[in-house]
């Protein structure tokens, strides 16, 4: 099995981007077979898979998340092919394709300029939403928020530690980090909007990739209403699972049928302005993309032996 050190080695971020916006132009052209994700337990335990019907290649990937508990997340990976298996730890893998995920989408919607980002939330995920974001834009700010200030700091001495070139300071409040910011990435678990759309500048590109469940929403309806351009990895899933979505479609302040697939919007790039969001609950054909990354490193590793 391959640990958490294992898979940082064979996948930078700046692999894990391309391998990740490749995989959502191949969901688009229905070359992807990705049956809806398994939920049990309220959440608790979640099942995914995908299959690539070109290569017959599989991914099967288990979760157990339990809030509170260290680490939150838990689980396995497993890439199967007519070769055989490579079994991979899990968190790794989901932190790192979410965190790529937010990376193509940030390279398709902000400003090629932006410089100024604000991390709301310092769990699990937030870190590689911060690296993604600088693997495609030259980040030289960060406003970084959590609702532990203990835990905001230790966060922003990390990414200091690891981003030297980039000023980092502690923000106040969800509302002071974004304000000034060009990028926003959301990483929590709250079930309440995060800022008012007020808060934000004109000119920003928002990711949000916390939020699984119907109960739980970190954007404000009137943000996804006004909105220049809402990305989302995939229609279904986002109604499925996504409170701030779903709640924003059913109460009729966002229609379906302006949501636009990321894979979609990879293939005609939408002319944008304004804000933008890009809101992700998370599939299957990103495990697959980092998967397939770590099969062609251990084989490459096999070759060598």
């Amino acid at each position: 099995m391959l640990d958490a050190h294992a898979v940082r080695a064979a996948v930078p971020m700046t692999a894990a981007v391309d391998a990740v916006r490749a995989a959502f132009l191949d969901l688009a052209a229905g070359r992807f077979v990705v049956p809806q994700r398994l939920s049990f337990g309220g959440g608790t335990t979640l099942v995914m898979s995908a299959c690539h019907t070109p290569t017959s290649t599989t991914v099967v990937k288990t979760l157990s998340l339990v809030a509170g508990r260290t680490p939150m997340i838990l689980g396995t990976l497993v890439w199967n092919t007519a070769a055989g298996q490579v079994v991979a730890d899990a968190i790794e893998v989901t932190t790192l394709r979410t965190g790529a995920a937010s990376g193509v989408a940030t390279d398709l919607l902000a400003p090629a300029s932006a410089t100024r980002l604000a991390p709301l939330g310092t769990g699990a995920q937030a870190a590689d939403q911060v690296r993604a974001v600088a693997a495609v834009r030259p980040v030289n700010r960060l406003a970084v928020f959590g609702r532990d200030p203990s835990r905001a700091h230790a966060f922003a001495d990390r990414l200091r530690a690891e981003f030297p070139g980039i000023v980092t300071r502690v923000a106040a409040s969800a509302a002071d980090a974004v304000s000034d910011a060009e990028i926003v990435c959301c990483a929590t678990s709250s079930s309440t909007p995060l800022f008012d759309v007020d808060d934000l500048p004109e000119r920003v590109h928002v990711n949000a990739i916390g939020s699984y469940l119907p109960s739980m929403r970190e954007l404000p309806a009137e943000l996804l209403s006004a909105a220049a351009c809402v990305v989302v990895d995939q229609v279904e899933a986002v109604l499925e699972e996504a409170g701030e979505v779903i709640h924003a479609v059913d109460s009729g302040v966002v229609k379906r049928s302006s949501l636009v697939e990321l894979g979609d919007a990879l293939g005609a790039p939408p002319v944008v302005s304004g804000r933008t969001v890009f809101k992700s609950v998370g599939l299957a054909v990103q495990d697959w993309a980092i998967a397939r990354l770590l099969g062609a490193a251990e084989a490459a590793a096999d070759a060598r032996t």
